[in-house]
């Protein structure tokens, strides 16, 4: 039976399994299903995300990511940094790569377990909007930080229902046909923003989501002028830090710096995917 290597790597609390594809030892149309049941939990090894790691002409690899429910995404900050150290650790990459993503190409610097990486400067930011939920109007902002993001300033943020809420926001009519991220923040005294996040594709609230912490930093410094570099605190209680320059109000320059560790390694069996 085909036994596939791969990493377990979490970035912030944010986990992905992560393998070699260079070699295409997963091809086929169906990679989505494949996504889906290896990431699992408790039917297989489990996982925020699938990352491929592919061959490149124009970087040193290229990516797929696949969320948790088998759909593709343009990019993840967490997942982005765990691949970068990834093909360091592999000899894939020395510690400063490049590599492809449908978002563009990300670079990257690894220094032991710390990845600070380039990410595509944002767009389409909005301010202070106003959506009807069920339980009445909120106010959001939102930005594309690679994948969209709504953000929503709480006073508890431990009280926020962030399921029941990031869901109907998610899937809500104004963000179709797409839907988008949804973030819940609160700044604390310290300067420090913490941020609890519903992801699309894994649909629930995860304990990390880097584009989510660039689209809070980016928000805020709209809102506020609160400058470079921003501290996000995520679920986990990890620590991503925000880089970027502004200018007439367009961000650029966007990196994102954090953990990314590395949990084990091992061998998928085809129990993992073949299963009802």
């Amino acid at each position: 039976m085909l036994k596939i290597p791969f990493f377990k790597m979490s970035g912030s609390g944010n986990d992905f399994i992560i393998i070699d594809n260079r070699s295409a030892i997963i091809a086929g149309a169906d990679m989505g299903t494949f996504a889906r049941k290896v990431c699992c939990r408790r039917m297989s090894a489990g996982a925020d995300g699938l990352i491929l790691v592919e061959t490149s002409k124009a970087a040193d690899f290229k990516w797929r990511f696949f969320n948790s429910d088998g759909s593709p995404a343009e990019m993840c900050g967490n997942g982005a940094r765990c691949v970068a150290r990834f093909a360091l650790v592999n000899h894939i990459a020395g510690p400063d790569m490049s590599f492809e993503t449908d978002a563009g190409t990300v670079s990257a610097t690894v220094s032991d377990r710390r990845v600070k990486i380039s990410m595509p400067d944002p767009d389409n930011l909005k301010l202070n909007e106003v959506v009807s939920l069920s339980t009445g109007p909120l106010a959001f902002s939102s930005v594309n930080t690679g994948v969209p993001h709504v953000v929503v300033t709480a006073t508890d943020l431990d009280a926020v229902p962030v399921v029941t809420i990031g869901r109907e926001i998610r899937r809500h009519l104004k963000f179709a046909p797409a839907g988008t991220n949804v973030n819940f923040i609160s700044l604390r005294p310290d300067g420090v923003v913490a941020v609890r996040t519903y992801e699309r594709g894994v649909e629930d609230e995860t304990l990390a989501c880097g584009t989510g912490a660039i689209a809070c930093a980016v928000v805020l410094a709209a809102q506020s002028e609160k400058p470079s570099p921003v501290d996000v605190e995520t679920r986990s209680g990890g620590r991503l830090r925000i880089y970027f320059n502004e200018k007439n109000g367009h961000f650029f320059n966007i990196f994102l710096e954090g953990d990314a560790r590395i949990i084990y390694k091992g061998k998928l069996w085809g129990d993992a995917w073949n299963y009802e």
